[in-house]
């Protein structure tokens, strides 16, 4: 019996029932389909959105010979063996897709034998990525293609599919029954992953005792499938908007968020050592115990371990949410930096420069230094090189 995910896979663009922004009507996929000539393209984010069932789609229509790549594991050899077919192709004004999965996987050099063939149509390129490609993919290759970025899906777009293939499904197994309740459950437990909720209802399926899918069948058959790219650029994001729901006193999201990361595996110290930062580029001067309840959690997490510490960092969270917030310290950090960027390497000013040697003493090393201990106006003499002289930082 095929799986459901496989013999459900739409074959045109009536069954893809979403991304509407990229192939409803008058949208720029479909208008290159309707006029029959497609371009190399690059479709990003987010996984499991549809990308391959698109490109499939794309090939049908043209009626294109279709080679399926993966950047983990195809060679250069392999795309030659295809650009060999599809220079033969051309010949019979046949046109040749590859479909480069991952194409993030490739490096620079991998990428650049793809550039000629892009360039005069040898081949349509339609590349796969989780990544952003203005940092995985070679410039000459993007300026060369048309990126779409895909969205996630709405579960009322998963119910949809769901509904309008729940006659094939219950054909292939035996007139099965699900409540429409119970169908937007399984629309909703995919967490926005088509093929995820598709693979609950065929693992219901199959632990159901009787012929009707329970809720209770349902959540047995759920996998927590939570997105969350360790490597990525989701990684970044979900670590930025931390840092940004603490500046904002929104502690409730800051620790959804902490929740999110340690749920997919995240180094609980990594985390850690970003509110570290917090603590000082946006709380200190103002709060002076936030530097020191983020090291004490930090000494916390790297004793206990998880899963026992994850009450540590929703502690501090709280406590630097609620925290008055002041960038004293992160300004000094970028001003200083402007400075030094600008004037150099400036000499330190002779009198508060040490006087080791004989020689140094002789040409006024250490010459009118004060001591404090001994002269409280020595606060008022210079220690900024002249250029600098009256600044300050805070």
């Amino acid at each position: 019996m095929e799986p459901i995910p496989s013999f459900l896979r739409p074959s045109g663009l009536d069954g893809f029932v979403w991304q509407e922004h990229l192939v409803g009507e008058g949208k720029p996929i479909r208008i290159f389909l309707e006029n029959g000539k497609v371009p190399s393209m690059i479709f990003r984010w987010p996984p499991w959105v549809g990308k391959t069932t698109l490109a499939l789609i794309i090939s049908k229509i043209i009626e294109a010979d279709f080679y399926l790549m993966s950047g983990v594991t195809s060679k250069k050899e392999d795309l030659k063996k295809i650009i060999d077919q599809a220079k033969i192709n051309s010949q019979y004004n046949k046109q040749t897709i590859v479909f480069l999965d991952e194409i993030h996987r490739w490096n620079k050099a991998q990428q650049d034998t793809l550039l000629p063939y892009v360039e005069k149509w040898v081949i349509i390129l339609i590349g796969a990525t989780t990544e952003n490609p203005s940092f995985t993919i070679n410039n000459a290759l993007l300026s060369r293609a048309r990126v779409f970025v895909f969205q996630k899906l709405e579960h009322q777009e998963i119910l949809l599919f769901l509904e309008r293939n729940l006659e094939k499904i219950q054909n292939e197994y035996v007139d099965i029954k699900i409540s429409n309740e119970n169908l937007v459950l399984v629309s909703k437990l995919g967490d926005w992953d088509l093929r995820s909720s598709l693979n609950i209802l065929e693992a219901a399926i199959l632990i159901r005792k009787e012929w009707e899918i329970t809720e209770q069948d349902i959540l047995k058959a759920w996998q927590k499938a939570i997105y969350f790219d360790r490597d990525g650029e989701e990684h970044y994001n979900i670590i930025s908007a931390i840092h940004k729901c603490l500046r904002d006193s929104d502690g409730n999201a800051a620790c959804y968020r902490i929740q999110r990361m340690l749920m997919w595996w995240e180094d609980p110290l990594y985390i850690v050592r970003r509110l570290l930062r917090f603590a000082s580029e946006d709380i200190w001067p103002a709060d002076n115990n936030a530097l020191l309840l983020a090291n004490q959690v930090y000494d916390a997490v790297a004793k206990i371990w998880m899963p026992e510490c994850d009450v540590f960092l929703f502690q501090l969270a709280m406590y630097l949410a609620k925290a008055k917030k002041d960038n004293t310290a992160y300004k000094t950090a970028i001003q200083t930096k402007q400075d030094v960027i600008k004037y150099g390497n400036l000499p330190v000013p002779m009198n508060i420069r040490n006087a080791p040697t004989k020689l140094m003493e002789e040409i006024w090393y250490w010459k009118w230094y004060k001591y404090f201990h001994d002269d409280p106006s020595a606060k008022d003499q210079e220690h900024f090189p002249d250029e600098l002289k009256w600044r300050k930082y805070f």
